[in-house]
């Protein structure tokens, strides 16, 4: 077996980001060779995902950044099993890679982002590597990403909760971009006006206005008028344009906006939030 020095031990940890004992292993295996002492690292970690495929990752980093000219926006979630590892420093600055490097391509999807180069090797591969390095199961859930005339992000505390927005406008002020995605993060719109939501989504809550009308004992003939008025209050509740402002209940967004400017216009959003 091979003497291994202690500064290759310390090149390959700057190589991988293995831990000291797995690289000096890995280089012993290998008799010296930093490329075989790689794919030994890789393969410990492709057996570590193996064993632990059935595990639960519900906690991990939810982020989202713009890029530099604020045109383009993309949010990420890297998932894994405890919370312990979702608040540790380089966990977090390896999902931070990964979406810096999202911004950058802007692939069309989650796919495409696993498949991209990320320091000599797949996205994929990267988080193979790292689950053998820090022996919980990875998984990059989700990735989207929106182009406007001007974006705007914005991660809660604690890396559980981020949302993204775009408007038609770059020509207003930043702060009433930030109040309007701090506001998706934290009432959840569904769409961003009533003609976002689909017919299903409309027919359904028409259906269950009926429904409740009628167990309430109000006349069948007035069900209809009753579920449309609830349908108006789901629209208020669930719209981002109508909801009321989180700052100041006395206006919806919709009239932030017009405030701000009467042709600023929302063109779309993104929000995640891990099941924590």
């Amino acid at each position: 077996m091979a003497k291994i020095k202690a500064a290759e031990v310390s090149k390959l940890r700057k190589m991988t980001g293995a831990g000291m004992m797995d690289c000096k292993k890995a280089l012993q295996e290998s008799d010296g060779d930093f490329e075989v002492a790689i794919d030994i690292l890789r393969k410990k970690g492709q057996k570590v995902a193996s064993k632990r495929a059935e595990r639960d990752v519900s906690e991990g980093a939810v982020l989202a950044t713009t890029s530099s000219d604020n045109r383009i926006a993309a949010m990420i979630a890297l998932n894994c099993e405890t919370d312990f590892v979702a608040k540790n420093d380089d966990f977090v600055k390896f999902t931070q890679s990964i979406l810096d490097l999202a911004i950058s391509e802007v692939p069309e999807n989650l796919e495409e982002l696993k498949k991209l180069d990320l320091n000599g090797k797949t996205v994929a591969d990267q988080i193979i590597n790292q689950i053998g390095i820090i022996g919980e199961k990875l998984d990059l859930s989700y990735y989207q990403k929106l182009e406007a005339q001007k974006v705007v992000s914005y991660v809660h505390q604690g890396n559980k909760l981020a949302s993204i927005a775009g408007f038609n406008s770059d020509e207003f002020d930043n702060q009433v971009a930030k109040d309007v995605v701090m506001q998706i993060a934290a009432m959840n719109p569904i769409a961003v006006d009533k003609d976002g939501i689909s017919k299903e989504v409309i027919d359904k809550e028409v259906e269950i206005g009926k429904e409740q009308a009628i167990q309430e004992g109000k006349p069948a003939q007035l069900a209809e008028k009753i579920a449309v008025g609830k349908l108006n209050k789901f629209f208020k509740e669930n719209t981002l344009l109508n909801q009321q402002f989180v700052k100041d209940n006395k206006k919806n967004i919709r009239q932030y906006l017009q405030e701000t400017d009467k042709k600023l216009e929302v063109t779309e959003f993104k929000r995640f939030t891990l099941n924590v």
